[in-house]
């Protein structure tokens, strides 16, 4: 255990130096609440970088906790939290009677807001001594009638019992007692946290007690009970029947947190196919209906997870997989297709082609978000389905070979990979493939594009009408030869017809086209 302060090192202001102790005690002696708060503000700076400033606690408890300015007296906290308050002998100094006294009379402070800060202040003091005479104004405070008052007592005892017991023995069973009492729901959510920290057991006997109504709380209670279920189910399985169906219930709560939270531990307890099923819905659901893109890549992990885990209990829900698609981040839509590519089958592959077709004539649509990038991932995921299951191999060639002439190099270079695939696998499919290769040869405008498919026709057609034809289509896509002579005359012509577009644009709509005159020879 450390036996010395540790400090925080703390940028002091350049601009301004540092004052003497003399000068620090004069402006607390005669200054007014503004220059206090400067200085006290100043005194902080210096204490956190490591000087105690020991000589200025008499001027601080004189001149500036009197004060009933709210900002010194937040300042004040920060200097009690961090000011030696012990001698030598570890006993605590004589001046913090005072102190002492201070804080009890802001204990019982008609400012609620006064009460509950001195109460939070209260949590990170750890002298017993200090503490002693505090307990009973704080015992007090759980009776307030402002929340925010209650909220910030019950976490003030779980402090004081978790660092000194003795000085308040009945805490757990005050913390229950207000538990069962209390009706504002972060009052009892702080209340929970407290009970489990302090005494475990307690707090599982309430939440068995209102096990039935945790679905009615709200969001950090429910979050505080599926943490108390976490960890005891680490230790004791005796009421694991009881926290699957509970957290079974909590699947279906209106916060995205606590369904997650939920989720993760209802796999952590059990692997049953219904739970298993159900936590995977559950994520599914969160992917499409979260905005953050950072969450659905972190919950597309988890389902990855399940689906490497538990083989087959996810392939009924490819489908709702596939809804993710419909999220505009291009990561999303990647890591949602790798998933669903592992988990297709001879079962719902006719219905995943169908529906990455469907998705694929959107990309058409020049609105679409990034439509080349996803056109292409779109493309390659119909190819492995294809070749994985030949069943699907007719139904989506020709539908593929419309990208072939598209104006995305890397997706027509996957289309003419794809084609080059299925016609070496798929003989029964080479001649409607080369008919509908020859018609779109002169759509093509990717050099590379144009090399598999002529690679294609040149392996595959076998028999002369279908070489007859394809000579055809070359020697049309060549156009006139010479090819040089041919470009030339071209480029002539194009320049002809502008050249006559500029004379007829300078002709006034009224007369004859005006005299050009010449220079002289």
């Amino acid at each position: 255990m450390a036996t010395e302060l540790c400090y925080t090192l703390v940028c002091p202001d350049d601009a301004t130096e540092t004052p003497s102790l003399q000068e620090f005690q004069k402006a607390f002696e005669k200054g007014s609440d503004e220059t206090r708060i400067d200085t006290m503000k100043k005194l902080l700076v210096i204490m956190l970088n490591g000087d105690p400033m020991e000589k200025l606690l008499l001027h601080v408890i004189r001149f500036v906790l009197p004060s009933k300015n709210k900002q010194l007296k937040k300042l004040l906290q920060f200097y009690w939290e961090i000011c030696p308050k012990t001698k030598p002998d570890g006993k605590l100094k004589d001046e913090f009677i005072l102190v002492c006294n201070a804080l009890m009379n802001d204990l019982q402070h008609p400012n609620e807001y006064i009460r509950g800060s001195t109460l939070r202040f209260l949590c990170k003091i750890k002298e017993a001594e200090l503490l002693e005479p505090l307990v009973p104004s704080v015992r007090a405070c759980l009776e307030h009638r402002h929340s925010y008052v209650r909220k910030n007592a019950v976490f003030a005892i779980g402090s004081i019992y978790k660092s000194f017991d003795l000085l308040f023995p009945d805490a757990p069973e005050v913390v229950e007692s207000f538990l069962l009492a209390e009706a504002d729901m972060t009052c009892r959510r702080n209340a929970f946290v407290v009970l489990c920290n302090i005494d475990h057991e307690l707090a599982v006997q309430y939440l068995l007690q209102v096990i039935d109504s945790v679905t009615s709380f709200d969001e950090l209670l429910q979050l505080a009970v599926v943490e108390l279920i976490r960890t005891d189910s680490k230790t004791s399985s005796a009421n694991k029947a009881e926290y699957i169906r509970c957290l079974s219930e909590l699947l279906t709560a209106a916060s995205h947190s606590v369904k997650y939270e939920a989720a993760s531990i209802l796999l952590y307890l059990t692997s049953s196919f219904a739970a298993v099923k159900a936590a995977a819905s559950c994520y599914i659901e969160l992917i499409v209906k979260e905005s953050d893109n950072n969450v659905k890549l972190i919950v597309l992990d988890r389902l990855d997870e399940i689906r490497s885990k538990h083989e087959g209990v996810l392939e009924d829900l490819v489908l709702d997989i596939l809804q993710v698609l419909s999220s505009p981040d291009i990561d999303v839509r990647r890591k949602a297709l790798n998933i669903v590519l592992e988990m297709v089958s001879s079962r719902n592959v006719q219905d995943v082609v169908l529906f990455l077709k469907k998705e694929l004539a959107k990309t058409q649509d020049d609105a679409y978000e990034k439509s080349n990038e996803y056109r292409q991932l779109l493309i390659q995921s119909i190819h492995t389905c294809a070749i994985k299951f030949s069943e699907v191999a007719a139904n989506v060639v020709h539908v593929l070979m419309e990208f072939l002439g598209d104006s995305s190099n890397p997706a027509a270079v996957d289309v003419v990979s794809f084609v080059r695939e299925v016609v070496e696998k798929f003989p029964a499919l080479r001649e409607s493939i080369l008919e509908k290769l020859l018609d779109t040869i002169s759509d093509m405008k990717s050099g590379k594009v144009f090399r598999g498919a002529l690679w294609i026709i040149g392996e595959y057609c076998e028999n002369v009408k279908e070489i007859d034809e394809a000579w055809g289509q070359i020697r049309k896509g060549l156009g006139e030869v010479p090819l040089l002579a041919s470009e030339q005359k071209l480029l002539d012509a194009a320049e002809a017809d502008e050249e006559e577009g500029n004379k007829e644009s300078t002709i006034p709509s009224g007369g004859a086209a005006p005299r050009r005159i010449l220079a002289d020879d």
